[in-house]
Protein backbone atom coordinates (compact mmCIF):
# COMPACT_ATOMS: atom_id res chain seq x y z
CA UNK A 1 0.00 0.00 0.00
CA UNK A 2 2.87 2.05 0.04
CA UNK A 3 4.29 1.46 -3.48
CA UNK A 4 2.57 1.97 -6.58
CA UNK A 5 5.41 2.22 -9.22
CA UNK A 6 8.22 -0.65 -9.10
CA UNK A 7 11.06 2.01 -9.14
CA UNK A 8 9.67 3.60 -6.00
CA UNK A 9 9.50 -0.13 -4.41
CA UNK A 10 13.41 -0.89 -5.61
CA UNK A 11 14.25 2.80 -4.20
CA UNK A 12 12.84 2.66 -0.82
CA UNK A 13 14.64 -1.25 -0.24
CA UNK A 14 17.41 0.17 -1.04
CA UNK A 15 16.87 3.50 0.89
CA UNK A 16 16.10 1.32 3.91
CA UNK A 17 19.23 -0.96 3.61
CA UNK A 18 21.60 2.48 3.71
CA UNK A 19 20.38 3.23 6.89
CA UNK A 20 20.61 -0.43 8.05
CA UNK A 21 23.48 -2.59 9.19
CA UNK A 22 23.28 -3.79 5.35
CA UNK A 23 24.02 -0.67 3.61
CA UNK A 24 27.00 -1.53 1.88
CA UNK A 25 27.83 1.73 -0.29
CA UNK A 26 30.38 2.49 -2.92
CA UNK A 27 33.22 -0.46 -3.59
CA UNK A 28 31.31 -2.61 -1.99
CA UNK A 29 27.82 -2.15 -3.01
CA UNK A 30 29.49 -2.70 -6.41
CA UNK A 31 30.64 -5.94 -5.24
CA UNK A 32 28.67 -7.27 -3.01
CA UNK A 33 25.64 -5.91 -4.95
CA UNK A 34 27.23 -7.39 -7.76
CA UNK A 35 24.45 -10.31 -8.44
CA UNK A 36 21.84 -6.91 -9.00
CA UNK A 37 23.05 -6.59 -12.30
CA UNK A 38 24.43 -9.92 -12.93
CA UNK A 39 20.70 -11.25 -13.05
CA UNK A 40 19.78 -7.74 -15.16
CA UNK A 41 21.95 -8.63 -17.58
CA UNK A 42 21.53 -12.09 -18.09
CA UNK A 43 18.43 -12.97 -16.89
CA UNK A 44 19.85 -15.85 -14.52
CA UNK A 45 21.44 -16.24 -11.34
CA UNK A 46 25.06 -16.72 -11.03
CA UNK A 47 25.13 -20.43 -12.32
CA UNK A 48 27.02 -23.14 -9.89
CA UNK A 49 29.94 -24.11 -11.64
CA UNK A 50 32.05 -27.49 -11.15
CA UNK A 51 35.47 -28.66 -12.64
CA UNK A 52 35.73 -29.97 -16.15
CA UNK A 53 38.15 -32.50 -14.96
CA UNK A 54 40.06 -33.81 -12.02
CA UNK A 55 41.53 -30.60 -10.52
CA UNK A 56 45.50 -30.63 -8.65
CA UNK A 57 44.68 -27.25 -6.97
CA UNK A 58 41.86 -25.87 -5.54
CA UNK A 59 42.85 -21.65 -4.85
CA UNK A 60 45.79 -19.17 -6.40
CA UNK A 61 47.32 -17.03 -5.19
CA UNK A 62 47.80 -14.21 -7.99
CA UNK A 63 51.35 -12.11 -7.57
CA UNK A 64 51.79 -8.82 -9.41
CA UNK A 65 54.29 -6.54 -9.48
CA UNK A 66 53.55 -3.42 -11.36
CA UNK A 67 55.98 -1.86 -13.43
CA UNK A 68 57.85 -4.25 -15.07
CA UNK A 69 60.56 -6.28 -13.51
CA UNK A 70 63.74 -6.58 -15.06
CA UNK A 71 64.20 -10.22 -16.04
CA UNK A 72 68.13 -9.99 -16.29
CA UNK A 73 68.18 -8.54 -12.54
CA UNK A 74 65.59 -11.44 -11.03
CA UNK A 75 65.62 -14.83 -12.59
CA UNK A 76 67.71 -14.41 -15.94
CA UNK A 77 70.88 -14.13 -15.50
CA UNK A 78 72.82 -12.19 -19.24
CA UNK A 79 76.59 -12.58 -18.43
CA UNK A 80 76.99 -10.79 -21.68
CA UNK A 81 75.72 -8.33 -21.08
CA UNK A 82 78.74 -6.93 -18.98
CA UNK A 83 80.83 -8.80 -21.45
CA UNK A 84 79.57 -6.32 -24.29
CA UNK A 85 78.94 -3.45 -21.76
CA UNK A 86 79.08 -0.20 -23.00
CA UNK A 87 78.71 -1.27 -26.68
CA UNK A 88 76.32 -0.69 -29.43
CA UNK A 89 74.22 -3.95 -29.99
CA UNK A 90 75.14 -4.10 -33.52
CA UNK A 91 78.85 -4.18 -32.36
CA UNK A 92 77.95 -7.37 -30.52
CA UNK A 93 77.47 -10.68 -32.13
CA UNK A 94 73.79 -10.60 -31.30
CA UNK A 95 73.19 -7.76 -33.75
CA UNK A 96 70.06 -9.69 -35.11
CA UNK A 97 67.86 -8.90 -32.41
CA UNK A 98 67.55 -5.66 -33.72
CA UNK A 99 65.09 -7.08 -36.83
CA UNK A 100 63.68 -3.41 -37.77
CA UNK A 101 60.38 -4.83 -37.65
CA UNK A 102 60.40 -6.03 -34.37
CA UNK A 103 62.08 -2.34 -33.25
CA UNK A 104 59.24 -0.51 -34.49
CA UNK A 105 57.07 -2.15 -31.71
CA UNK A 106 59.68 -2.13 -28.32
CA UNK A 107 61.49 1.19 -27.28
CA UNK A 108 65.04 0.14 -27.38
CA UNK A 109 65.88 3.39 -25.78
CA UNK A 110 69.40 5.27 -26.74
CA UNK A 111 72.20 7.26 -25.32
CA UNK A 112 74.46 10.06 -27.55
CA UNK A 113 77.91 9.09 -27.79
CA UNK A 114 80.75 11.97 -27.54
CA UNK A 115 80.12 12.98 -31.25
CA UNK A 116 76.09 13.53 -31.09
CA UNK A 117 75.49 10.03 -32.17
CA UNK A 118 72.82 7.73 -30.83
CA UNK A 119 73.22 4.51 -29.72
CA UNK A 120 71.78 1.67 -28.32
CA UNK A 121 74.14 0.77 -25.79
CA UNK A 122 74.35 -2.41 -23.56
CA UNK A 123 73.64 -1.44 -20.03
CA UNK A 124 75.50 -4.37 -17.50
CA UNK A 125 74.16 -6.64 -15.15
CA UNK A 126 73.29 -4.40 -11.71
CA UNK A 127 73.52 -7.20 -9.66
CA UNK A 128 74.98 -10.68 -9.08
CA UNK A 129 73.46 -13.56 -8.97
CA UNK A 130 74.07 -17.48 -6.98
CA UNK A 131 72.97 -21.04 -7.48
CA UNK A 132 70.34 -22.26 -5.28
CA UNK A 133 68.99 -25.53 -4.11
CA UNK A 134 69.43 -28.93 -5.82
CA UNK A 135 68.82 -27.69 -8.88
CA UNK A 136 71.34 -25.49 -9.14
CA UNK A 137 69.16 -22.56 -10.77
CA UNK A 138 70.62 -19.09 -10.56
CA UNK A 139 68.63 -16.20 -8.65
CA UNK A 140 69.56 -12.67 -7.98
CA UNK A 141 71.13 -11.49 -5.04
CA UNK A 142 68.39 -9.52 -4.19
CA UNK A 143 66.05 -12.38 -4.01
CA UNK A 144 68.22 -14.43 -1.38
CA UNK A 145 64.92 -15.42 0.07
CA UNK A 146 63.23 -16.56 -3.09
CA UNK A 147 66.12 -18.43 -3.39
CA UNK A 148 66.15 -20.25 -0.33
CA UNK A 149 62.86 -21.30 -2.44
CA UNK A 150 64.15 -22.60 -5.74
CA UNK A 151 63.31 -26.11 -5.93
CA UNK A 152 59.51 -25.11 -5.33
CA UNK A 153 59.71 -23.24 -8.58
CA UNK A 154 59.20 -23.63 -12.14
CA UNK A 155 61.03 -20.61 -13.62
CA UNK A 156 59.01 -19.36 -17.04
CA UNK A 157 61.65 -17.42 -19.00
CA UNK A 158 60.37 -17.16 -22.62
CA UNK A 159 57.12 -15.06 -21.98
CA UNK A 160 56.23 -12.06 -24.55
CA UNK A 161 53.53 -9.76 -24.97
CA UNK A 162 52.66 -7.14 -27.46
CA UNK A 163 52.36 -3.88 -25.22
CA UNK A 164 55.00 -1.73 -24.85
CA UNK A 165 52.95 0.51 -22.13
CA UNK A 166 51.72 0.06 -18.58
CA UNK A 167 48.54 -1.24 -20.58
CA UNK A 168 50.49 -4.48 -20.62
CA UNK A 169 49.18 -5.12 -17.38
CA UNK A 170 45.76 -5.10 -18.89
CA UNK A 171 46.78 -7.56 -21.28
CA UNK A 172 48.57 -9.82 -19.04
CA UNK A 173 45.54 -10.70 -16.77
CA UNK A 174 42.96 -10.56 -19.84
CA UNK A 175 45.03 -11.45 -23.06
CA UNK A 176 43.90 -8.64 -24.54
CA UNK A 177 45.81 -5.10 -25.68
CA UNK A 178 44.54 -2.26 -24.01
CA UNK A 179 43.10 -0.94 -27.07
CA UNK A 180 40.83 -3.83 -27.93
CA UNK A 181 37.75 -4.14 -26.33
CA UNK A 182 37.76 -5.36 -22.53
CA UNK A 183 37.37 -9.01 -21.51
CA UNK A 184 37.25 -10.87 -18.50
CA UNK A 185 40.58 -11.31 -16.66
CA UNK A 186 42.07 -14.50 -15.22
CA UNK A 187 40.58 -13.98 -12.01
CA UNK A 188 37.05 -13.76 -13.34
CA UNK A 189 37.04 -16.70 -15.20
CA UNK A 190 38.61 -18.73 -12.36
CA UNK A 191 35.66 -17.12 -11.01
CA UNK A 192 32.76 -17.94 -13.43
CA UNK A 193 33.98 -21.73 -13.62
CA UNK A 194 34.18 -22.81 -10.50
CA UNK A 195 32.14 -20.50 -8.20
CA UNK A 196 33.14 -20.43 -4.16
CA UNK A 197 34.25 -23.06 -1.78
CA UNK A 198 32.49 -21.03 1.11
CA UNK A 199 29.40 -18.96 0.72
CA UNK A 200 30.29 -16.45 4.05
CA UNK A 201 33.64 -14.88 1.66
CA UNK A 202 34.08 -13.52 -1.67
CA UNK A 203 34.95 -15.80 -4.54
CA UNK A 204 37.78 -13.39 -6.05
CA UNK A 205 39.66 -11.33 -3.61
CA UNK A 206 41.99 -8.59 -4.66
CA UNK A 207 44.49 -6.33 -2.48
CA UNK A 208 46.79 -3.88 -3.58
CA UNK A 209 47.45 -0.74 -6.13
CA UNK A 210 45.62 -1.47 -9.34
CA UNK A 211 45.22 1.19 -11.80
CA UNK A 212 44.12 1.03 -15.74
CA UNK A 213 40.76 -1.39 -15.68
CA UNK A 214 39.92 -1.79 -12.39
CA UNK A 215 37.21 -4.40 -13.29
CA UNK A 216 37.52 -8.15 -13.96
CA UNK A 217 34.24 -9.64 -15.05
CA UNK A 218 32.94 -7.30 -18.14
CA UNK A 219 30.74 -9.01 -20.22
CA UNK A 220 30.42 -11.79 -17.94
CA UNK A 221 28.90 -9.02 -15.49
CA UNK A 222 29.99 -7.37 -12.10
CA UNK A 223 29.59 -10.73 -9.75
CA UNK A 224 32.91 -11.86 -11.34
CA UNK A 225 34.54 -8.55 -10.43
CA UNK A 226 37.36 -9.07 -7.72
CA UNK A 227 36.27 -7.74 -3.98
CA UNK A 228 39.26 -5.19 -3.01
CA UNK A 229 40.06 -5.78 0.60
CA UNK A 230 42.79 -3.78 2.86
CA UNK A 231 44.95 -5.73 5.40
CA UNK A 232 42.68 -3.88 8.62
CA UNK A 233 40.68 -5.63 10.39
CA UNK A 234 38.03 -2.83 11.76
CA UNK A 235 37.79 -1.85 8.02
CA UNK A 236 38.72 -4.27 5.75
CA UNK A 237 36.38 -3.10 3.20
CA UNK A 238 34.78 0.14 2.43
CA UNK A 239 31.43 0.78 3.75
CA UNK A 240 31.40 -2.86 5.44
CA UNK A 241 30.49 -1.87 8.91
CA UNK A 242 26.62 -0.57 10.01
CA UNK A 243 26.44 3.11 9.58
CA UNK A 244 25.75 3.40 13.49
CA UNK A 245 25.75 2.03 16.50
CA UNK A 246 23.89 -1.11 16.90
CA UNK A 247 24.02 -4.72 18.07
CA UNK A 248 24.53 -7.86 16.18
CA UNK A 249 20.96 -9.04 17.66
CA UNK A 250 19.47 -5.96 16.35
CA UNK A 251 20.66 -6.04 12.70
CA UNK A 252 19.90 -9.22 12.83
CA UNK A 253 16.33 -8.40 13.38
CA UNK A 254 16.41 -5.68 10.72
CA UNK A 255 17.96 -8.48 8.31
CA UNK A 256 15.11 -11.02 9.10
CA UNK A 257 12.96 -7.65 8.35
CA UNK A 258 14.40 -7.41 4.93
CA UNK A 259 14.52 -11.11 4.20
CA UNK A 260 10.75 -11.11 5.11
CA UNK A 261 9.63 -8.09 2.69
CA UNK A 262 11.87 -9.22 0.10
CA UNK A 263 10.27 -12.84 0.17
CA UNK A 264 6.68 -10.84 0.19
CA UNK A 265 7.76 -9.44 -3.35
CA UNK A 266 9.26 -12.52 -4.35
CA UNK A 267 5.78 -14.23 -4.22
CA UNK A 268 4.52 -11.30 -6.03
CA UNK A 269 6.84 -11.42 -9.12
CA UNK A 270 7.86 -15.04 -9.09
CA UNK A 271 9.69 -14.57 -11.96
CA UNK A 272 11.62 -11.91 -11.03
CA UNK A 273 15.70 -13.39 -11.56
CA UNK A 274 16.94 -9.86 -10.30
CA UNK A 275 15.24 -9.81 -7.30
CA UNK A 276 16.72 -13.34 -6.23
CA UNK A 277 19.91 -12.39 -7.32
CA UNK A 278 19.31 -9.39 -5.05
CA UNK A 279 18.36 -11.32 -1.87
CA UNK A 280 21.38 -13.81 -2.45
CA UNK A 281 23.38 -10.33 -2.76
CA UNK A 282 22.21 -9.26 0.82
CA UNK A 283 22.53 -12.02 2.88
CA UNK A 284 26.15 -12.82 1.33
CA UNK A 285 26.58 -8.97 2.27
CA UNK A 286 25.68 -9.82 6.19
CA UNK A 287 28.03 -12.80 6.46
CA UNK A 288 30.53 -10.98 5.50
CA UNK A 289 30.50 -8.50 7.86
CA UNK A 290 31.67 -11.08 10.37
CA UNK A 291 33.64 -13.45 8.42
CA UNK A 292 36.24 -11.26 6.50
CA UNK A 293 37.64 -9.31 9.83
CA UNK A 294 38.10 -12.35 11.27
CA UNK A 295 40.34 -13.83 8.38
CA UNK A 296 42.62 -10.81 8.65
CA UNK A 297 43.16 -10.99 12.27
CA UNK A 298 46.29 -12.30 12.84
CA UNK A 299 45.81 -12.83 17.18
CA UNK A 300 45.98 -16.14 16.42
CA UNK A 301 49.15 -16.77 14.63
CA UNK A 302 52.04 -17.48 16.36
CA UNK A 303 55.34 -15.19 16.35
CA UNK A 304 57.30 -17.14 14.20
CA UNK A 305 54.99 -17.16 11.35
CA UNK A 306 54.40 -13.57 11.71
CA UNK A 307 58.09 -13.35 11.72
CA UNK A 308 58.61 -15.25 8.87
CA UNK A 309 56.46 -13.49 6.49
CA UNK A 310 59.01 -10.00 7.88
CA UNK A 311 56.29 -8.73 10.60
CA UNK A 312 59.33 -7.58 12.36
CA UNK A 313 60.72 -5.24 9.83
CA UNK A 314 58.87 -2.36 8.33
CA UNK A 315 60.10 -2.67 4.71
CA UNK A 316 59.07 -6.25 4.61
CA UNK A 317 55.61 -5.84 6.93
CA UNK A 318 53.05 -4.04 4.89
CA UNK A 319 53.16 -7.11 2.00
CA UNK A 320 53.79 -9.96 4.55
CA UNK A 321 50.53 -8.83 5.84
CA UNK A 322 48.99 -9.16 2.58
CA UNK A 323 50.37 -12.45 1.70
CA UNK A 324 49.47 -13.99 5.51
CA UNK A 325 46.15 -12.48 4.50
CA UNK A 326 46.07 -14.49 1.41
CA UNK A 327 46.99 -17.76 3.33
CA UNK A 328 43.90 -17.41 5.39
CA UNK A 329 41.66 -17.11 2.70
CA UNK A 330 43.22 -19.93 0.92
CA UNK A 331 42.28 -21.83 4.07
CA UNK A 332 38.93 -20.31 4.62
CA UNK A 333 38.00 -21.91 0.35
CA UNK A 334 38.59 -18.51 -1.07
CA UNK A 335 39.61 -19.60 -4.87
CA UNK A 336 41.47 -16.35 -6.55
CA UNK A 337 43.63 -14.05 -4.26
CA UNK A 338 45.04 -11.25 -6.32
CA UNK A 339 47.17 -9.19 -4.72
CA UNK A 340 49.50 -6.18 -6.86
CA UNK A 341 52.85 -4.17 -5.37
CA UNK A 342 53.97 -1.15 -6.41
CA UNK A 343 52.09 2.06 -6.24
CA UNK A 344 51.98 4.79 -8.76
CA UNK A 345 49.96 4.39 -12.24
CA UNK A 346 52.28 2.81 -14.25
CA UNK A 347 54.13 0.88 -11.07
CA UNK A 348 56.51 1.24 -8.69
CA UNK A 349 58.67 -1.63 -10.52
CA UNK A 350 59.76 0.85 -13.81
CA UNK A 351 63.26 1.98 -13.59
CA UNK A 352 63.63 4.47 -16.17
CA UNK A 353 66.66 5.44 -14.69
CA UNK A 354 68.11 4.44 -10.82
CA UNK A 355 67.08 1.20 -11.42
CA UNK A 356 69.68 -0.65 -8.97
CA UNK A 357 68.94 1.01 -5.91
CA UNK A 358 64.79 0.93 -6.74
CA UNK A 359 65.30 -2.69 -7.85
CA UNK A 360 66.91 -3.38 -4.78
CA UNK A 361 64.46 -1.46 -2.33
CA UNK A 362 61.31 -2.75 -3.96
CA UNK A 363 62.94 -6.62 -4.16
CA UNK A 364 63.42 -6.34 -0.66
CA UNK A 365 59.96 -5.64 0.70
CA UNK A 366 58.43 -8.92 -1.13
CA UNK A 367 61.09 -11.43 -1.18
CA UNK A 368 61.27 -12.49 2.08
CA UNK A 369 57.00 -12.29 2.54
CA UNK A 370 56.82 -14.18 -0.81
CA UNK A 371 59.76 -17.04 0.91
CA UNK A 372 57.60 -16.81 3.65
CA UNK A 373 54.47 -17.39 1.95
CA UNK A 374 55.84 -20.53 0.19
CA UNK A 375 57.66 -22.14 3.34
CA UNK A 376 53.94 -21.73 5.21
CA UNK A 377 52.02 -23.31 2.78
CA UNK A 378 54.34 -25.76 2.38
CA UNK A 379 55.02 -26.65 5.82
CA UNK A 380 51.22 -27.05 6.34
CA UNK A 381 50.70 -29.17 3.16
CA UNK A 382 48.82 -26.57 1.35
CA UNK A 383 51.03 -26.28 -1.46
CA UNK A 384 50.29 -28.86 -3.09
CA UNK A 385 46.74 -27.61 -3.77
CA UNK A 386 47.28 -23.72 -3.98
CA UNK A 387 49.03 -22.73 -7.07
CA UNK A 388 51.05 -19.81 -6.28
CA UNK A 389 51.84 -17.08 -8.84
CA UNK A 390 54.51 -14.69 -9.48
CA UNK A 391 54.12 -12.42 -12.62
CA UNK A 392 55.13 -8.97 -14.19
CA UNK A 393 53.74 -7.20 -17.19
CA UNK A 394 56.82 -7.14 -19.18
CA UNK A 395 60.64 -7.05 -18.47
CA UNK A 396 63.41 -4.55 -19.44
CA UNK A 397 65.54 -3.61 -22.34
CA UNK A 398 69.11 -5.07 -22.07
CA UNK A 399 70.30 -1.04 -23.27
CA UNK A 400 70.30 1.69 -20.67
CA UNK A 401 68.10 4.85 -20.58
CA UNK A 402 69.15 7.61 -18.77
CA UNK A 403 72.42 6.06 -18.36
CA UNK A 404 71.46 4.00 -15.44
CA UNK A 405 67.87 2.50 -16.03
CA UNK A 406 66.21 0.28 -18.53
CA UNK A 407 63.03 0.05 -20.54
CA UNK A 408 60.16 -1.26 -20.96
CA UNK A 409 60.34 -5.05 -22.98
CA UNK A 410 57.78 -7.30 -24.21
CA UNK A 411 59.86 -9.27 -26.25
CA UNK A 412 61.31 -11.43 -23.22
CA UNK A 413 60.76 -11.38 -19.66
CA UNK A 414 60.14 -14.13 -17.00
CA UNK A 415 57.19 -15.35 -14.49
CA UNK A 416 57.83 -18.19 -12.24
CA UNK A 417 54.60 -20.61 -10.77
CA UNK A 418 54.92 -22.74 -7.94
CA UNK A 419 52.63 -25.83 -6.28
CA UNK A 420 49.52 -26.47 -7.02
CA UNK A 421 50.61 -29.76 -9.33
CA UNK A 422 53.42 -28.22 -10.66
CA UNK A 423 57.21 -29.25 -10.92
CA UNK A 424 59.80 -27.49 -8.98
CA UNK A 425 63.55 -26.62 -9.08
CA UNK A 426 63.21 -26.52 -13.07
CA UNK A 427 63.49 -23.50 -15.63
CA UNK A 428 61.60 -23.68 -18.96
CA UNK A 429 62.00 -21.80 -22.46
CA UNK A 430 65.18 -19.51 -22.92
CA UNK A 431 65.85 -15.65 -24.13
CA UNK A 432 68.86 -15.22 -26.53
CA UNK A 433 71.82 -14.14 -25.10
CA UNK A 434 71.37 -10.51 -24.41
CA UNK A 435 68.05 -11.35 -23.02
CA UNK A 436 66.04 -9.48 -26.08
CA UNK A 437 63.80 -12.05 -27.25
CA UNK A 438 61.91 -15.12 -25.88
CA UNK A 439 64.05 -17.64 -28.21
CA UNK A 440 62.90 -21.15 -27.11
CA UNK A 441 59.58 -22.44 -26.53
CA UNK A 442 57.87 -18.59 -26.40
CA UNK A 443 54.79 -18.38 -24.49
CA UNK A 444 52.35 -15.62 -24.82
CA UNK A 445 50.74 -14.53 -21.67
CA UNK A 446 47.57 -16.41 -21.60
CA UNK A 447 49.60 -19.65 -21.76
CA UNK A 448 49.80 -19.26 -18.02
CA UNK A 449 46.30 -18.53 -17.69
CA UNK A 450 45.68 -21.53 -19.69
CA UNK A 451 48.36 -23.54 -17.13
CA UNK A 452 46.75 -22.43 -14.19
CA UNK A 453 43.23 -22.73 -15.36
CA UNK A 454 44.45 -26.82 -16.01
CA UNK A 455 45.53 -27.24 -12.46
CA UNK A 456 42.43 -26.39 -11.16
CA UNK A 457 40.16 -28.76 -13.45
CA UNK A 458 39.01 -26.43 -16.32
CA UNK A 459 39.35 -26.02 -20.03
CA UNK A 460 39.81 -22.80 -21.08
CA UNK A 461 38.18 -23.40 -24.27
CA UNK A 462 35.08 -24.72 -22.69
CA UNK A 463 34.79 -21.28 -20.57
CA UNK A 464 32.75 -19.46 -23.28
CA UNK A 465 29.39 -17.42 -23.05
CA UNK A 466 26.88 -16.99 -25.65
CA UNK A 467 27.05 -13.81 -27.85
CA UNK A 468 30.71 -13.29 -27.47
CA UNK A 469 33.83 -14.36 -29.40
CA UNK A 470 37.01 -15.21 -27.93
CA UNK A 471 39.85 -15.23 -29.94
CA UNK A 472 42.26 -18.32 -30.46
CA UNK A 473 45.10 -16.38 -28.20
CA UNK A 474 42.59 -15.92 -25.44
CA UNK A 475 42.74 -19.56 -24.70
CA UNK A 476 46.17 -20.05 -24.34
CA UNK A 477 47.96 -23.27 -24.37
CA UNK A 478 49.24 -25.40 -21.49
CA UNK A 479 53.05 -25.41 -20.57
CA UNK A 480 52.80 -28.76 -20.16
CA UNK A 481 56.65 -29.26 -19.35
CA UNK A 482 55.96 -27.73 -15.99
CA UNK A 483 53.46 -30.24 -14.76
CA UNK A 484 54.24 -32.66 -12.44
Amino acid sequence: MYVTKEPSRKMLRRAFLGRSGLGFGSLALASLLQQDQCGASTGRTIPERSPHFAPKAKSVIWLFMRGGVSHMESFDPKPALNQYAGKTIAETPYAFVQDPERLKKVRVVVVNDANGQQRNTIYPLQVGFKRYGNSGIEVSDWFPHLGSCVDDLAVIRSMWTTDDNHGAQVQFHSGRHMLEPRVPTIGAWVNYGLGTLNENLPQFIGMGPRFFDRRDGHYLGPAYDAVQLKVDPSNPLDYAKPEGEITAAEQRLEFDLIHYLNQLTAAQYPGDAELEARIKSYELAYRMQTAVPGVIRFDGETEATKKLYGFDQKETRPFGEQLLAARRFVEQGVRFIQIMHGGGAAGAWDQHSNLKSKHAELAMQVDRPISGLLKDLKQRGMLDETLVVFATEFGRTPGSQNGDGRDHHPFGFSVWMAGGGLKGGITHGATDEIGFHAADQPHYVTDVHATLLHQLGLDSHRLNVPGHKRLERDYGHVISDIIA
